[in-house]
């Protein structure tokens, strides 16, 4: 095993600058290292799945319809997230990781021209008129009462 030499810095070492000069410029490039690396890797493995199933990129050639990308996140993979399961029993991975690539999909779509836009007409200020009416019933039932959350549950009450 190496030893570590703690000792004085020589003449030669003292003169070395306490900065690289391309740090003043690499960090005002996109900053890769703020990405949460694990996430990245469970992307990573989504993204391979869907290489595997439908072709490699296959998004960025026939292109997207945004309704499909709404659904497949906020509908089933958010949604499923929400109501306590956690995994994607298709793919075996994490609901919100299967979510956050449709949403890498659907933005690489949208960057490349490639995204079908069958969005419904706009319906512009119904959530600033929802947020009042959301805070009027805050300040009407100021102490509210405490969530049941899923640490409440005692089994599976779901019956089609």
């Amino acid at each position: 095993m190496n030893k570590i030499d703690e000792s004085k810095p020589t003449e030669e070492q003292e003169v070395v600058k306490e900065s690289n000069p391309k740090d003043s410029i690499g960090v005002r490039k996109v900053g890769y290292s703020c990405l949460p690396t694990p996430v990245l890797a469970e992307c990573g493995v989504a993204m391979l799945e869907g290489a595997h199933k439908y072709g490699r990129h296959n998004y960025r050639v026939v292109g997207v319809k945004a309704s499909v990308y709404y659904d497949a996140v906020t509908c089933r993979h958010l949604g499923a997230w929400w109501e306590g399961e956690d995994i994607d029993k298709d793919s075996g991975m994490s609901h919100v990781t299967k979510a956050i690539t449709s949403l890498m999909v659907l933005r690489d779509a949208m960057i490349r021209g490639k995204m079908v836009d069958d969005r419904p007409p706009s319906t512009y200020g119904y959530i600033a008129a929802l947020n009042e009416k959301a805070s009027e019933i805050i300040d009407k039932y100021p102490e509210p009462q405490d969530a049941y959350t899923i640490d409440h549950q005692t089994g599976d009450d779901y019956q089609i």
